[in-house]
């Protein structure tokens, strides 16, 4: 299954793995769950912030990218 969810990032915490910068995003989707998802550079807006309203693309039961809207 594929789809994007519309969902609020909560946390955004960045480090360094072999001069690479990932980021641990935590998100919560409009029924108040959350989720925190491991992303590479590739895959989420290098300068979002927490309070920020993103698109999680999915696949499976994974997050595998976060995209702002529009």
């Amino acid at each position: 299954m594929l789809g994007e969810q519309e969902a609020l990032v909560v946390e955004v915490r960045p480090f360094d793995l072999h001069g690479v910068t990932y980021r641990d995003v935590t998100i919560a989707y409009r029924d108040r769950s959350t989720e925190t998802a491991r992303l590479g550079p590739e895959s989420v807006p290098e300068d979002l912030r927490a309070g920020e309203e993103v698109l999680a693309t999915r696949v499976v039961n994974m997050v595998i990218s976060l995209r702002r809207p529009g």
